[in-house]
């Protein structure tokens, strides 16, 4: 079988569930590495990401519900306020779902510019939460949200990758 799929067989590929776990395990890593300083502000949101990526790719096995229980288990690991990313990837992952047929009909480099505003929305809710609870907005977080789209594409080509079913290496 071809390693090369043409851009409408990308929505019929398979997902294996444990496949999608484990990406949700290892954004919620990426997003545990000890960031500092202007890391820290310009970290991408790699959890946001990933669920964005199969909110849009598989809407019918990733959505609101999965984007909340993730909110949930990222809320714990950053030791945040009980809720807020819930809130905020449940608002990223319906955004997602509902656009996903307009977001697969562009290419990577359009898909960006897509994305963009649903991470911006997600950062917003975000930050809403956090105003209402300290009482300030921490205006440099929103870098992140340029960084997040600007990683979309290489991160796309790495799920992408792993996602494609590996050639017979029998096959000729």
């Amino acid at each position: 079988m071809s390693s090369d799929f043409p851009k409408d067989h990308e929505f019929l590929l398979p997902a294996n569930p444990g496949f999608i776990a484990f990406s949700f395990f290892v954004a919620i890593m990426l997003n545990w590495l000890p960031w500092n300083g202007w890391g820290l502000i310009l970290r991408p949101d790699f959890v946001a990401l990933v669920l964005l990526y199969w909110c849009t790719h598989k809407p019918y096995r990733v959505g609101i519900g999965i984007a909340w229980m993730v909110g949930i288990l990222t809320d714990v690991a950053d030791a945040s306020l009980f809720g807020q990313h819930a809130l905020a990837y449940s608002v990223l992952a319906f955004g997602g779902t509902v656009l996903h047929r307009r977001i697969q009909m562009f290419d990577l480099k359009q898909q960006t510019i897509q994305i963009f505003p649903l991470l911006l929305i997600s950062y917003a809710t975000y930050a809403a939460v956090h105003w209402q609870v300290r009482g300030f907005i921490v205006w440099e977080y929103f870098l992140g949200c340029v960084v997040s789209a600007a990683i979309w594409i290489p991160m796309t080509l790495l799920l992408q990758t792993l996602r494609h079913p590996r050639s017979d290496p029998n096959e000729l």
